[in-house]
């Protein structure tokens, strides 16, 4: 019997034959939002575009994502605010260098910081363990010095991950990673250094798939937020389910677009008394209290 590669580091498990238990407050569907707060290198590297690239310097795909710091993450901070809604800020490490006063805003509100890398312009997939490990050091360093405490969770840049990285992850102390999509509920994983919680964190619910890939309208992109809380506030009757709602200032920050992800956001809050609205540690220690690591 031919038997296929595999990656061994989770099972597989029916959603419907898992342990049934709630979310703080007997809450049944936690949702949270990613907040990507990245940076590029100019002329060089990688970067979602907003029209095909020409040659480097590609000044308008630069500047438009350039837009996102400058002023659309002020712009979302602001509509966070209104609906007290906590995130999870995804954060480059360059940000403490390029915006550290959008940095302060967030950690102001009390919001958690996630490792997201140095930047957007790399991929840690492509680099030797030596490099990939120094990578995920210098990143943590960096946080840890500007936050006062090490983030426990981590987010690669383009979701790249060398077969090593949930190993590097664990030896660097990282209790949970948002780069594997797999489930609707937190999963443990091994490592060489013990376990390692995948916690959901989407690529549908996503503007980077749906509006950069897809071409998804601002309107269509609300609607898709709105119909998998709906959907997903329904099916968390049966099993208690996760949320992740991932979102970049450069789409979303574009006023037309904040117009309708605020439409989808304040239909959400409009729940809060049947959901737990949290941010991705939160959703790691709830678990893991019910749940330890195997």
């Amino acid at each position: 019997m031919i038997k296929l590669p595999s990656h061994e580091r989770y099972p597989y498990s029916a959603i419907t034959d898992r342990p049934d238990f709630s979310w703080p407050g007997g809450k049944r569907l936690a949702v949270y939002v990613g907040l990507n707060l990245e940076h590029f290198a100019f002329g060089e590297g990688l970067g979602a575009e907003l029209a095909p690239g020409g040659p480097q310097p590609d000044i308008l795909n630069y500047a438009w994502r350039d837009y996102g710091n400058r002023v659309g993450a002020w712009r979302m901070r602001d509509m966070f605010d209104a609906l007290d809604m906590p995130v999870s800020v995804l954060a480059n490490s360059v940000m403490y260098d390029l915006a550290p006063d959008l940095m302060a805003a967030f950690r102001a509100r009390g919001d958690e910081v996630v490792g997201h890398g140095r930047t957007n312009s790399e991929r840690q997939s492509v680099l030797a363990p030596d490099a990939e490990e120094a990578l995920i050091a210098e990143a943590t360093a960096v946080l840890t010095e500007a936050e006062g405490a090490a983030p426990r969770g981590w987010l690669s840049p383009w979701i790249a991950e060398s077969p090593v990285t949930p190993d590097l992850l664990a030896k660097a102390g990282y209790t949970y990673t948002l780069n594997w999509c797999m489930d609707d509920q937190p999963i443990w994983m091994r490592t060489d250094h013990g376990s390692l919680l995948s916690i959901p964190y989407p690529q549908e619910a996503n503007d980077i798939p749906s509006i950069v890939a897809r071409k998804d309208g601002a309107a269509a992109f609300a609607d898709i937020l709105i119909d998998t809380f709906d959907e997903m506030l329904e099916q968390s009757a049966q099993q208690p389910l996760v949320m992740g709602i991932a979102l970049h200032p450069y789409l979303v920050g574009q006023p037309y677009r904040l117009r309708h992800l605020r439409r989808a956001l304040t239909h959400i809050s409009a729940h809060r008394d049947e959901i737990w609205i949290t941010q991705a540690g939160a959703i790691y220690d709830a678990f893991t209290a019910l749940h330890p690591a195997p």
